[in-house]
């Protein structure tokens, strides 16, 4: 019995004696832990994960890429995260001009100048914003520890997918460092704080890739929001969006029910950039400032050595900037021209030198198998009588002076895109990887960072697909919006033609003469973008001379019946749709109405070359309440003069299965030859 009480009562002590010490290395630890981490709460760390606070410091370090040539560098961020508070934050490289490499001083500053211009925007973040709410091609890295400058390999299939942004350890400084690969989800990342803020702003740059986040991403921040109040308290909080000047509160509700479970409202969903107006404007007069600028000083990257094509080239633009002074011509409607003389020399100088090599790299369908029928036609007419043309085109690629990619982006959009995906990764990717092909296999990419090279794409998404490596680049675009990058001077507005027979491109062509024309103004169409529902809302069944309608009944006597419309309408009414280009400019030059543009930070086809002034009336899209009285003001001589300008020009705007001089075939070919004379720089 004796022996029984006296080991209770050692065990008592022994008892006690662990008690102490374990309370002593617990007060320990929470010392320690408070030394070390000033901003956290130490007690969490002696908890399991999940039990957490939902008060908890994050500890995070990531890194937002800046695409640059073929490397991907990242910048440090913060390596902590306030209570409540998540921000991803980066640097954008402030260039809207990045190739093969850095641009240099001297370009960099131009650049800048041109984003002044743009009242300060960046044009190239509006890039990949049109209907692409998957867009998750903008990796964030994480770098645990004190952070540097990283440089990794900018293969982007091993990149992190936007999921993966938020990185944190769970771990405690008792192991003396932070684990690395132990991540939280952006559920528990928000349920940690209750709000998240996201600011892409940093200085007074923008980040692309946060913009990017925002838009590609608003409804998945929506639900990661509402499972962050879920886990909260039951009190609805906001997501603050923030860009580093303006602030967007994005209000989720909470319904408690009576179990104590919650269900959440719906999140406001952001509208995507061709639903809505551009932040800025650039009007025809800026345009044309612009275009004389960039024809003085010149982007373009300078060769790496030097080349007897420059030298013809260099000597081209001597001769077409002296040209000989021509006021009327047999074959030209002088009024069409900004000046007639230098395009006269120009395309002399063209037929006689330019010579092109066409790149045979690229398997069908995407290259090399163009599409002559339908709403991108531009582009497949282009590469069939470019490939098969014997005047301009060379076997050997060191006599050339400018470089063709032949790929079609309607039929890499047709082969590759996962319908309702909103995904366009994969796209960029593909025309990615075959640019450095080209880069590597041939010597003359890298001579001047494809400067010398140029494609001709119609596609919506074309401004998307080759952007930043084909950046130096000629780019014959449909898409011709000076916010989403189109650079004026170097690349081309490229007209968007229906074509309806490909066996004969000139079916119906021609209209009523203008005594014959009844009707004041005419539209029909789709109610594609925001513009056209405004034009509807103001004119359709409103006055009997403007016959606006919206999508006309399909068949074949619908479409007789709009080819009607256009032939006996006196102006044309082009709005724009989901982009700033319309197939109805040239459709209205076709049937010889006079075509109204209404379109802001549209540059019109050919716009270095044609004076638009001449047979077109361009209005900015605030002017559409007073529409019938600006074409009501246009006196029966202008009108007229107008008319003329359109049935002229008419012949630069066709597709000709054996190309004819001044086709759409050679006015494409001289405005990409014209642009390069006044690009190119000298070794």
């Amino acid at each position: 019995m004796d022996i029984r009480y006296q080991f209770q009562k050692f065990c008592q002590i022994e008892k006690w004696k662990w008690l102490l010490v374990v309370s002593v290395m617990a007060i320990t630890h929470i010392f320690c832990q408070s030394m070390m981490l000033p901003y956290g709460k130490a007690p969490v760390s002696l908890f399991p994960e999940g039990d957490t606070s939902i008060h908890e410091k994050v500890h995070v370090s990531s890194a937002i890429p800046l695409t640059v040539g073929e490397e991907l560098f990242t910048e440090k961020v913060p390596n902590f995260v306030d209570a409540g508070l998540l921000s991803l934050s980066g640097k954008d490289t402030g260039d809207t001009n990045v190739g093969e490499e850095a641009l240099n001083y001297e370009e960099k500053k131009k650049a800048k100048e041109d984003e002044r211009i743009l009242d300060g925007r960046n044009p190239d973040d509006s890039v990949d914003f049109v209907d692409d709410t998957g867009d998750n091609d903008m990796p964030f890295e994480e770098h645990v520890g004190e952070g540097f400058l990283l440089k990794k390999s900018a293969d982007t299939r091993n990149a992190l997918s936007l999921e993966q942004v938020i990185r944190a350890s769970n771990s405690s400084r008792y192991d003396g460092m932070l684990k690395k690969n132990r991540s939280v989800t952006q559920d528990e990342a928000i349920a940690k704080g209750g709000f998240i803020k996201i600011s892409y702003g940093v200085g007074t740059r923008e980040s692309t890739s946060g913009k990017n986040y925002l838009r590609n991403n608003s409804s998945r921040i929506g639900t990661l929001a509402n499972s962050a109040l879920r886990i909260s308290s039951g009190v609805s909080k906001p997501i603050v969006v923030s860009d580093g000047r303006n602030t967007e509160l994005v209000q989720h509700d909470l319904a408690n029910s009576d179990n104590g479970s919650a269900s959440t409202g719906k999140p406001v969903k952001k509208q995507m950039r061709c639903n809505m107006p551009p932040k800025t404007v650039t009007e025809i007069k800026e345009m044309e400032r612009l275009l004389v600028r960039h024809h003085a000083r010149s982007r373009a990257m300078k060769p790496r050595w030097s080349s007897e094509r420059d030298k013809e080239i260099l000597t081209a633009k001597f001769q077409i900037e002296n040209a000989p002074l021509i006021k009327t011509d047999n074959e030209l409607y002088a009024p069409l021209f900004r000046n007639l003389s230098m395009f006269k020399r120009s395309y002399e100088i063209m037929e006689r030198t330019l010579k092109v090599y066409v790149y045979r790299d690229g398997e069908k369908p995407i290259f090399h198998q163009p599409i002559l029928k339908g709403l991108y036609a531009s582009e497949g007419w282009f590469m069939k009588l470019m490939e098969a043309n014997k005047q301009f085109t060379v076997k050997d690629p060191h006599r050339a002076h400018l470089y063709y990619m032949p790929f079609s982006t309607r039929m890499l959009e047709h082969t590759l895109y996962v319908r309702n995906s909103h995904n366009r990764t994969n796209l960029r990717q593909y025309l990615k990887e075959y640019s450095e092909k080209i880069a590597t296999k041939y010597r003359f990419w890298n001579r001047t960072g494809g400067a010398d090279h140029f494609l001709v794409a119609c596609h919506d998404w074309a401004p998307y697909e080759t952007r930043h490596h084909m950046e130096h680049c000629i780019k014959a675009l449909c898409n011709a919006d000076v916010t989403v990058g189109f650079k004026i001077g170097r690349d081309v507005s490229l007209p968007e033609t229906y074509v309806r027979s490909a066996r004969n491109p000139l079916r119906d062509l021609g209209g009523k003469p203008p005594s014959q024309r009844r009707i004041l103004a005419f539209y029909a169409g789709g109610m594609h973008g925001y513009l056209r529902p405004i034009l509807l809302q103001h004119w359709k069944d409103k006055d009997p001379d403007m016959e606006i309608f919206g999508p006309m009944p399909p068949g074949v006597a619908s479409k007789m019946n709009y080819i009607q419309h256009m032939k006996s309408s006196k102006y044309c009414i082009c709005p724009k749709g989901y982009e700033v280009n319309s197939p109805r400019v040239v459709e209205a030059i076709f049937y010889e109405c006079v075509p109204v543009i209404i379109s802001d930070n549209f540059v019109p086809p050919f716009f270095e070359v044609l004076n638009w002034k001449a047979f077109s009336i361009i209005l900015a899209e605030k002017d559409i309440p007073n529409l019938k009285d600006i074409l009501l003001s246009v006196s029966d001589e202008r009108y007229l003069e107008l008319q003329l300008g359109v049935r002229k020009v008419q012949k630069h705007f066709l597709w000709h299965p054996k190309p004819l001089k001044y086709d759409l075939f050679h006015m494409t070919l001289h405005s990409i030859w014209y642009n390069r004379a006044f690009q190119i720089k000298p070794r």
